[in-house]
């Protein structure tokens, strides 16, 4: 096995050479006679030596690594957010005045989209929903049927963003192709547009399938954007560097949000009133986020699972990072210290199943999670125990909270939650056991539950507050597409091996491997190719779910958008293997 450092230089966060970082809610999962040392991404101070290997099922790994955080040039060049002497409710109140005093005085329909629009990419649209509602009714309708190419596409991306009914993508860009043979090519006179070729660029991202003009959206806006950052003044070309290597709606709103104010700033005309209230909003977020994250730290260190079980994960920095990312808000604060939780036994099982327990010892871990009563454990092994008696604890716990505060308890519903991931941990380690080789597309229906997104996502559901009972049993019985897509996205970005592990021994399955082995006259990149393809189809139907349907409320779709969003930072190495969003992501918000 190979063993990842003892420190991880945030400044270089970095995988050891073709060691893989995985992924968000889930862990990686491996059909094979070896499993690849992970990256660890932890506060842990200490690393503890590799388990043995006579008593699991494959060989050991160092726990945990610790962050060393140091100054970087990537930081320096985003602008620095003080908030020493800042009210957070002045901010609001100098904001609130300005947006009212535009809509007085007349203000243009596309200044206030352009207003609506930075208050949305800079995070602080929620507390101007009222404005923000008043502004759209009067403006939107108008200029989405603009011949301006910027004026158009802004309009149609913020009420499709709102979920307000609007024609087709096709119908509002048909105006900006060309009428020849050319088969409805954008006309070339748009190429020169370049705020207006932005906005393309932004709005070709919320294809919900069938819109054959936003694909060619796309491609357009991207050649002509790429073509022309090089003659952009310094500031605008970052900007457009960042929309191409980012687009908008896949992107981390919290970490584009600090690149749109560093371009904001670069500006001639400044809206100082918005400026001072990011500020506030940010360190206030950010102070809130370190507390959350030293209380999960205690939590973790009392458990007392890293101590009792040497090969598990240490990570708790990197599970934190995903539910700050999907619950997004003050308000979600103690859901996110929950949900961590959640995820950090997620991983906890994971490396049960693949580090340490026999066949025999899985089946009994199976069957006390369906049993679910306290003394169901107690013919497992003391560390399975442990586990179980934590997992036990802390989904109850969130059961018992959520039913004080919406006046339901849906234990039972997290007991099945639970069972499904075990039951999908359990045919991957049959198919071990028996060198089973499964097809490409069984691999994947299993490798969606076992990524742990439907579970997480149905604990999330709860402390959401749902409507009935009913509602929640339909979302574990029949999984929907608003988790399953993320779920999918998840699995095949962990499965492409973005940071591939030379020293893996024997076969590593994975969908790519399923996928070449039922295809052997393709070639890796066809697969690749094909999985990006499954990838862009699945974000097309939770385009459908979040932007269209609207089966659930708002704050579960932005939950489970948010995870997707997500997926892609933990994947996105360059060529030094180094995750360079993660690591500003991370500087940021948190350290």
């Amino acid at each position: 096995m190979l063993a990842t450092p003892h420190h991880i230089n945030l400044e270089g966060l970095r995988t050891p050479r073709c060691i893989s970082l995985t992924c968000i809610l889930a862990p990686a999962r491996r059909i094979g006679t070896s499993m690849s040392e992970r990256c660890i991404f932890s506060f842990s101070t200490l690393a503890s030596p590799a388990a043995d290997g006579n008593n699991s099922r494959r060989g050991g790994r160092h726990r945990g690594d610790s962050i060393v955080t140091r100054s970087s040039a990537a930081a320096n060049t985003l602008p620095l957010l003080r908030n020493d002497d800042f009210d957070l409710r002045e901010g609001l109140t100098d904001v609130r005045n300005v947006l009212r005093q535009r809509q007085k005085s007349g203000c243009s329909s596309r200044d206030m989209m352009v207003t609506v629009d930075n208050l949305k990419r800079l995070c602080i649209d929620h507390y101007f929903q009222e404005e923000i509602e008043r502004a759209m009714g009067a403006c939107c309708m108008g200029l989405i049927h603009s011949d301006d190419l910027f004026d158009a596409t802004l309009a149609f991306r913020l009420l499709r963003e709102a979920g307000h009914g609007v024609s087709a993508a096709d119908d509002v860009l048909r105006r900006f192709t060309d009428d020849d043979d050319s088969g409805g090519e954008f006309r070339l006179d748009l190429s020169k547009d370049i705020r207006g070729l932005l906005s393309l660029h932004d709005m070709s991202h919320l294809d919900m399938g069938g819109e054959e003009l936003l694909c060619k959206a796309r491609v357009f806006s991207r050649h002509h954007l790429a073509s022309a950052v090089r003659y952009l003044e310094p500031s605008l070309g970052e900007y457009v560097r960042q929309s191409l290597d980012h687009p908008y709606h896949l992107s981390l709103t919290q970490y584009k949000a600090r690149h749109h104010l560093a371009y904001l700033q670069s500006l001639p005309v400044r809206d100082t009133a918005l400026e001072r209230l990011v500020a506030a909003e940010f360190q206030l977020n950010r102070s809130l986020h370190q507390k959350e994250m030293q209380a999960i730290k205690r939590w973790w260190m009392e458990l007392g699972l890293v101590q009792e079980i040497p090969v598990v994960r240490d990570q708790v920095l990197k599970w934190y990072m995903w539910s700050m990312t999907a619950l997004q808000g003050r308000s979600f604060s103690r859901h996110r210290v929950q949900i961590t939780k959640i995820i950090a036994l997620v991983y906890v099982v994971d490396d049960i199943f693949d580090l340490v327990a026999t066949l025999d010892e899985l089946s009994l871990f199976a069957e006390a999670v369906k049993m679910w009563n306290s003394t169901a454990a107690e013919s497992l092994p003391s560390y399975m125990r442990s586990c179980y008696k934590a997992l036990y604890t802390v989904t109850n716990e969130i059961a018992d909270t959520a039913e004080k505060e919406h006046g339901l308890n849906h234990v039972n519903h997290l007991r099945k939650a639970w069972a499904a991931l075990f039951d999908g941990f359990m045919v991957e380690a049959r198919w071990l056991a028996t060198d089973k080789v499964p097809t490409a597309e069984d691999y994947l229906t299993n490798g969606v539950v076992t990524s742990g997104v439907p579970l997480t996502f149905v604990h999330i559901f709860i402390m959401l507050g749902c409507d009935d009972d009913q509602s929640t049993q339909a979302l574990v019985d029949h999984m929907p597409s608003v988790i399953s897509c993320p779920a999918k996205i998840l699995r095949l970005w962990d499965d492409m091996g973005s940071a591939e592990d030379e020293a893996q021994e024997g076969f590593d399955g994975s969908y790519r491997d399923f996928y070449l082995m039922e295809n052997p006259r393709c070639s890796r990149s066809d697969a690749e190719a094909h999985m990006r393809s499954l990838i862009a189809r699945e974000w097309e139907e939770l385009n459908r779910e979040c932007l269209c349907k609207r089966t659930f409320s708002s704050s579960f779709t932005h939950v489970c958008l948010n995870a997707a969003r997500m997926i892609s930072v933990m994947y996105s190495y360059n060529k030094e293997q180094r995750l360079l969003v993660l690591e500003d992501y991370a500087r940021m918000l948190i350290l």
